[in-house]
């Protein structure tokens, strides 16, 4: 920078002994934590990472149980070999040059610093598919080549991956059942549609009543733990991911079901307590959000604008990478060298009775 310099002073009148320093610290980007690997089954990235793009898996046989009777003839099953499909059909990459005069006269590393950012993208993309694939939704196509930055699970997903692993489920590949909306909390008494998302506010200390308009951050984790409960998932290995919008309604309503973590290290992996009614909660903002997302506040009938929060079971969807590499080669048309990488994964709904989902926005 030049520093002033009174009217009619001659020395050094350009400046340029003071020359412009750049630090070879860099400012690295805030990176959001990626929960899909700690929730899913990666049990089947073995068989899948060399060789074949799907992986067939067996279902359980069902077995009758019949009554007997002394005498009565005992009639066998015929058991069925149900089975369905992983596949690996998901595919993302970069790529990027850096010239060798640009490589030369840099102050810093910036092949690594590059290298390091596209790794993290790759691993978010994921993320986001993931979450959103195993709550029902799916993420706006982008037009053909163009960059995935900002995009979210905003479109719910009717389409099946493979083929069902229960036929009572939906083209979402889960169980109506077991997403949650407002007509499945009896206390709200509002009127209108009860597919509408679940209007929420914390119950705050002091309150005598339930309220007639509103559910608790609580009162809806509560009740994906019974659903689950109902359809017979253990409860060792549960799960539930939670947007910020959410856990600051949660923290509200009793900041004493989560002093436990915030005296340790912060987030591990978007992991922020270990145990919240049988759930291990993580905390992402990768989850699916329509319109403007939970934290517009409206009506309590509100269905354009709301977020997505899902609870599981670690072997409810499995999760398996088939090539993960990163290569660099030098440009046959400049100098420079050329940095890309690859990511092809898959991603499939294994146990739907073990998924639990609820749509929401602040009230």
């Amino acid at each position: 920078m030049a520093f002033a310099s009174v009217s009619g002073y001659g020395n050094l009148p350009n400046g340029v002994f003071s020359p412009v320093i750049y630090s070879k610290q860099v400012q690295l980007a805030f990176r959001k934590a990626a929960v899909a690997n700690a929730i899913t089954n990666n049990d089947y990235f073995g068989e899948i990472a060399n060789q074949g793009d799907t992986v067939r898996i067996m279902k359980e046989p069902e077995v009758t149980v019949n009554e007997y009777a002394r005498g009565k003839t005992v009639a066998t099953q015929d058991l069925i070999d149900t089975d369905y499909q992983l596949v690996v059909d998901k595919a993302n990459y970069f790529a990027f040059k850096l010239d060798d005069i640009e490589e030369a006269h840099s102050h810093i590393d910036f092949m690594n610093l590059a290298t390091n950012r596209a790794a993290y993208r790759l691993a978010d993309q994921m993320d986001k598919e993931v979450l959103g694939y195993l709550a029902g939704y799916k993420l706006t196509p982008a037009s053909a080549g163009a960059p995935l930055e900002g995009e979210v699970a905003d479109t719910v997903n009717t389409t099946v991956s493979g083929t069902k692993a229960n036929a009572a489920a939906g083209t979402d590949e889960l169980l109506a059942v077991n997403k949650l909306n407002k007509g499945d909390f009896s206390n709200i008494t509002t009127s209108g549609a009860d597919d509408h998302s679940i209007p929420v506010a914390p119950r705050l200390t002091g309150a005598t009543s339930i309220s007639t308009t509103t559910a608790t951050p609580l009162q809806i984790i509560a009740r994906m733990g019974r659903l689950l409960d109902v359809q017979n998932v253990d409860t060792r290995g549960r799960w539930i991911v939670l947007d910020p919008i959410f856990m600051e309604m949660l923290k509200d309503e009793d900041s004493r079901v989560l002093n436990a973590d915030f005296g340790g290290s912060g987030l591990l992996n978007g992991l922020v307590l270990n145990n919240l009614h049988g759930f291990r909660v993580y905390s992402s903002n990768n989850l699916p959000s329509v319109g403007t997302g939970a934290g517009t506040a409206g009506t309590a009938n509100q269905n354009t604008n709301y977020g997505v929060i899902v609870a599981g079971h670690d072997s409810a969807v499995a999760t398996a990478e088939q090539i993960n590499k990163v290569e660099s080669y030098r440009d046959p048309d400049s100098f420079a060298d050329i940095v890309r990488g690859m990511h092809l994964y898959g991603r499939k709904i294994l146990r739907p009775e073990a998924l639990v989902s609820a749509k929401y926005n602040v009230a």
